[in-house]
């Protein structure tokens, strides 16, 4: 709030009479754009600095300084390693690749936004603008499962940020690591919301033959206009029930990820994202409820006053619902499916209706007896030196 100077006994006049002089106020323009899912860029959890914006009085009455677009700056990503391992107990993987960190699609809900952070960066719309790449992906995965010792079991793709971002129709690193992996015979998992993993439908039915594959399309919502505010640059809810339909025509094993289940917001679509899913040839299903780690509270309900603010306060309160009165709950298995009567209702609706659309919790294992260590002919000769 900006308080403007004012004269002290004209002031006290105004008190004395009952009619207090109403304090102006600033009114900074919002961060929202066009294409983009935050409506704010809090600053980095870490730093010991922050920077407050501050209303200078230069705008026209009515008139704020409209900030000027932001475009998405690629980074280049050093890392020495492409595998990233975990040990959490309810994860059903313990090992992941993500070309990219950071993600365009913009998705307000992703538990992902505060890992950059970890970056130096906000993770508000520098999430989503500041894109880093590891343009030497493959070839760190290809000496990593090369590695006297490696243990084969799927890896995950799409863990963190979606390997099919647009970025990835220029750059095409998921393709490259999708080429080491049918060399090796590795089986991989894939989660994303993009309809551009078609693009590698070759690769994909191919190894779908030898059972070292399955995709898992998320649909949020069938809503296009929640889904343009919500999740603003991946692709639609009918290009992504189209890609599972594709997927599915082609041999490809591939499940419906109903992620997040937004209580008050998308869970009445509960039911109808599994019809249409089963429908297009899904053949298993997954859900997890809305989890709001560290700045992504923040975030989402600086969304929710810009997009839904007529039910803010309702979706918050059903939120606090299933997390015994917060807004996260960060405990293993806890996390994904939340407690109490809410969340309860939900999973049974859940399963009621996986069961009602033949579609199961629990994919068939995929192989890992074809793996074979493959080093290049390169990577042998300098291994004599």
């Amino acid at each position: 709030m900006l308080h403007t100077d004012r004269d002290p006994e004209a002031f006290a006049a105004l008190e004395r009479a009952g009619t207090p002089e109403p304090a102006p106020e600033a009114r900074m323009p919002g961060l929202a754009r066009k294409g983009r899912g935050a409506t704010l860029n809090p600053p980095n959890r870490f730093e010991s600095r922050e920077t407050e914006a501050f209303d200078d009085g230069w705008s026209p009455p009515g008139m704020p300084d409209l900030p000027p677009p932001l475009e998405t700056t690629l980074i280049k990503d050093s890392s020495r390693s492409a595998i990233a391992w975990n040990e959490s107990p309810d994860i059903g993987f313990d090992r992941s690749v993500n070309p990219y960190r950071g993600c365009e699609h913009g998705c307000i809900y992703c538990y992902a936004r505060p890992s950059h952070a970890y970056l130096g960066y906000s993770p508000g719309l520098d999430f989503e603008t500041k894109i880093l790449f590891k343009p030497d992906v493959a070839s760190l995965l290809e000496r990593e499962i090369n590695k006297p010792g490696y243990a084969v079991r799927p890896i995950a793709l799409g863990s963190n940020t979606d390997p099919y971002q647009p970025v990835e129709r220029r750059l095409a690193l998921t393709r490259s690591v999708l080429e080491v992996l049918e060399r090796a015979g590795h089986p991989f998992t894939i989660v994303t919301k993009s309809a551009g993993v078609l693009r590698d439908l070759d690769i994909l039915a191919r190894m779908a033959k030898r059972r070292l594959t399955r995709v898992h399309i998320s649909v949020t919502t069938l809503d296009p206009d929640l889904a343009r505010r919500m999740e603003p640059r991946a692709s639609t809810p009918a290009r992504r029930l189209s890609a599972i339909a594709e997927l599915s025509r082609a041999g490809v094993t591939v499940g419906v990820m109903a992620a997040p289940i937004i209580p008050g917001l998308n869970d009445a679509e509960l039911e109808r994202i599994l019809a249409e899913a089963a429908r297009a040839g899904a053949r298993h299903a997954a859900f997890v409820l809305l989890r709001l780690p560290h700045e992504l509270k923040q975030l989402f309900e600086g969304w929710l006053a810009e997009h839904r603010p007529d039910r803010a306060r309702h979706v918050l309160s059903l939120i606090r619902q299933t997390r015994e009165g917060r807004l996260n709950d960060p405990s293993f298995h806890g996390r994904m499916r939340g407690n109490g009567p809410y969340a309860g209702m939900i999973a049974a609706r859940f399963a009621r209706a996986a069961q009602k659309y033949g579609l199961a919790d629990r994919p068939l294992p995929l192989d890992t007896v074809q793996f074979v260590q493959c080093l290049r002919t390169e990577s042998r000769q300098l291994a004599l030196l």
